[in-house]
């Protein structure tokens, strides 16, 4: 498979900050999953324990779930229930790492996923990233040290731009 880049975002946009441990990604999480709303789609990228699932047991906390949040590296799709006050939507956590080829994509229901009335947060997007919409969050996480990671918020289209200024305010005032 060639080396699928995902598109560019204005920098003016983006969000940029650490994370000190895996509870404080799991904290950031939560507070971006409170602010998510049915059809967000959110793409996680980052290398092998850089603390993608910890950010997903957040996004899906701050959701209001009460499952228990694992990789999907094995099974490729999770499915978790948001809580009462977000109407138990879906909850749609995807793993793309072991995606042999972009035909199976199709045998996944990829897009009815993100096109659905849930939340699609996927893992490894570079390999789909021909097929993936133009309007999602971006979120960039970078392996610093043992404990500490760069997290980079990239909104590409309004509702995410509106996103991660509402995250921003209600974050880090």
């Amino acid at each position: 498979m060639s080396d699928q880049r995902l598109p560019a975002v204005q920098a003016i946009n983006q969000l940029d900050f650490m994370s000190h441990s895996p509870a404080q990604t799991e904290r950031v999480g939560q507070r971006l999953g409170e602010q998510l709303q049915p059809g967000d789609l959110v793409l996680l990228i980052g290398t092998f324990g850089v603390g993608k699932t910890h950010l997903v047991k957040g996004l899906a906390r701050g959701l209001g779930a009460d499952d228990l949040v694992t990789s999907p590296s094995f099974v490729l799709v999770n499915e978790y229930r948001a809580g009462p006050q977000h109407q138990a939507m879906p909850i749609y956590h995807v793993d793309l790492y072991r995606l042999a080829e972009t035909a199976e994509l199709a045998t996944l229901g990829l897009e009815e996923l993100w096109a659905g009335d849930g939340i699609c947060l996927i893992e490894w997007p570079e390999r789909v990233a021909q097929s993936l919409p133009a309007e999602h969050l971006a979120i960039h996480i970078q392996h610093l040290s043992e404990t500490k990671r760069r997290m980079r918020l990239a909104p590409h289209g309004p509702r995410y731009v509106s996103l991660v200024g509402t995250f921003k305010g209600t974050t880090f005032g």
